[in-house]
């Protein structure tokens, strides 16, 4: 019998301003990179450490690029546990990477989220597949390749 083996390498740095920079966008951004780990290997120490980045950030807009496994979680804590409420927060991912595959839905999720920056009360969100949801609601659908509400499975 043959075994495939497949191992998974992960970057050393984000993709992601590099992107955004392509992008040649009218606004200002600041970009801080918490940690590089497929999101199935966060503690809850890597989570309290983007608590604590986003509490002490001076930006009123936050985006956090995150890994699709356990964004729900991370979006849920930081709703439980976030001192601030002076922000719009908004987790963001893509089920396929930015870099390496075509086509992905990074770049759409990212500017969705982008542009729900401008639109969004103060709190945080979800925005995957061009839906926004709250952390209570949102679940993924790994056997549809997207995300969903709670309140929309048996729809």
């Amino acid at each position: 019998m043959k075994v495939l083996k497949i191992r998974l390498r992960f970057l050393e740095h984000s993709v992601v301003p590099n992107f955004i920079e392509s992008l040649k966008l009218y606004i200002d951004t600041e970009f801080t990179e918490v940690c590089m780990k497929d999101s199935r290997a966060l503690t809850k120490g890597d989570m309290q450490k983007v608590l604590e980045t986003v509490e002490n950030s001076q930006c009123q807009k936050v985006i956090i690029t995150h890994g699709t496994y356990t964004m729900a979680d991370t979006a849920s804590l930081l709703k439980a546990k976030l001192k601030r409420n002076d922000q719009v927060i908004i987790l963001t991912g893509s089920m396929i990477p930015l870099t390496g595959f075509s086509p992905s839905d990074a770049p759409f999720n990212l500017g969705f989220s982008m542009a729900k920056l401008e639109d969004l009360k103060e709190g945080v969100y979800v925005c995957m597949n061009g839906r926004v949801f709250s952390p209570e609601e949102v679940m993924k659908l790994i056997s549809e390749g997207r995300f969903t509400s709670i309140f929309e499975v048996d729809k």
